[in-house]
C-alpha cells in the first residue's frame, strides 16, 4: 500500500494552508467529481472518494494535526510503500491509527451519505418560476421585456427579458443561474419564464397557423370575389370562390405564424357570411325575386 499526500488529492501545497483553504479546495474538487454529475464513470467515482477521504483527515483540526505529526517528522514521499515505514512507525503510539492516516485505508470505502454528509456537499440552488403575459405581435416579431421578482433576501429585482420570434404560447424561457442560491459552493438555480400569449381581437393561433375570420355578404358567397385582407405583418389579395359557405376555410401558404426556424405556417381565412340588419327596399325586392327564382332549398321535406 502506498502513502497518500491528501494535502496534494487537495490540490493544496502541504505547508501554510488555512482550515478555510482545505475547505474551499474540498468544495471545488467534490463539485468536480459528483457522482451524480459525472452520469456514474467509475474513475471519476474513486477520485470522488478519494477526495472525500482526503477532507475527512485535513478537515478535522485534531486528525489533521496527527495527520501532520508524522508526515513532517518522516517526510515520506509519493510511493513511499508500506513494508518500509511499518518499522519507523512502530515506534509511535496509536500505531493502527496513524498507519491509516498515512497510508489511507486498506480498500476505499463507499461513501455513505447521511444527512449531515450530503449537507457539506455542493449542492444546486432550487430554480424559481414566473409568468408573463404578451401580445401575439410581441409573440410574432419578437420583444424586449423587463420582469419584476423577489428575491431570496426578500428585496424587488428587475432583469431583462428577451422574447424570441415565434415564441410558442406556454413556452418557457430560462434565466440561468438567477434562481434560488446553491449551497456549499454549487451552482445557482435557475429562473423559468412562462410566456402566455394573449387572445388578438382579430387572430388566434393554431400550432403554427394563424386563423382569421372572413365576413362577407351573401351575394360575395354565391357570385365570389377578391378581397385585400390585412395580415399580422402585410396586407395580401385572396380570392373567395363561387357558392361560399360559413364555415368554409380558405388557405393561404406561408402567410401565418412565423416558426423559431424562420419558416411559417398558414393563414386560415375562415368564412362566415353576413346578413345585413336592416334592408334597403330594393334589397328586399331582390331577396325576393332570388326567392321566386330560386330552385335551392336546405331544408328536408
Amino acid at each position: 500500500m502506498k502513502y497518500k499526500n491528501y494535502y496534494k488529492i487537495l490540490g493544496l501545497k502541504n505547508d501554510k494552508v488555512t482550515d478555510e483553504e482545505i475547505k474551499l479546495a474540498y468544495r471545488k474538487l467534490a463539485k468536480k467529481y459528483h457522482p451524480d454529475i459525472n452520469g456514474g464513470d467509475e474513475s471519476i467515482t474513486e477520485k470522488f472518494k478519494e477526495v472525500n477521504e482526503a477532507y475527512q483527515i485535513l478537515g478535522d483540526t485534531e486528525s489533521r494535526k496527527k495527520y501532520d505529526r508524522v508526515y513532517f517528522a518522516y517526510k515520506f514521499k509519493d510511493g513511499f510503500s508500506v513494508s518500509s515505514a511499518k518499522d519507523r512507525l512502530n515506534t509511535e503510539n496509536g500505531f493502527g491509527e496513524l498507519f491509516s492516516m498515512v497510508f489511507g485505508k486498506k480498500e476505499a470505502e463507499p461513501v455513505v451519505r447521511t444527512n449531515l454528509d450530503k449537507n457539506s456537499y455542493p449542492q444546486v440552488g432550487d430554480n424559481m418560476e414566473s409568468e408573463i403575459e404578451i401580445s401575439l405581435e410581441e409573440a410574432f416579431f419578437g420583444s424586449e421585456k423587463k420582469i419584476a421578482y423577489k428575491t431570496e433576501e426578500g428585496s424587488l429585482k428587475t432583469v431583462a427579458l428577451t422574447i424570441p420570434r415565434g415564441i410558442q404560447n406556454g413556452e418557457k424561457i430560462r434565466l440561468q443561474g438567477l434562481g434560488k442560491m446553491g449551497k456549499n459552493g454549487g451552482q445557482n438555480g435557475d429562473f423559468y419564464i412562462k410566456v402566455n400569449i394573449l387572445k388578438n381581437e382579430r387572430f388566434h393561433l393554431e400550432g403554427s397557423d394563424l386563423v382569421l375570420e372572413l365576413p362577407i355578404s351573401p351575394w360575395e358567397a354565391a357570385l365570389g370575389t377578391t378581397l385585400e385582407v390585412s395580415n399580422i405583418d402585410s396586407n395580401i389579395y385572396i380570392t373567395v370562390p363561387k357558392c361560399s359557405v360559413s364555415g368554409d376555410r380558405l388557405r393561404v401558404a406561408k402567410s401565418g405564424y412565423i416558426k423559431k426556424d424562420g419558416s411559417r405556417g398558414d393563414l386560415l381565412l375562415e368564412i362566415k357570411m353576413m346578413i345585413p340588419k336592416h334592408l334597403t327596399e330594393d334589397e328586399e325586392a331582390l331577396f325576393k325575386e332570388l326567392s321566386r327564382v330560386s330552385k335551392y332549398s336546405p331544408r328536408k321535406i
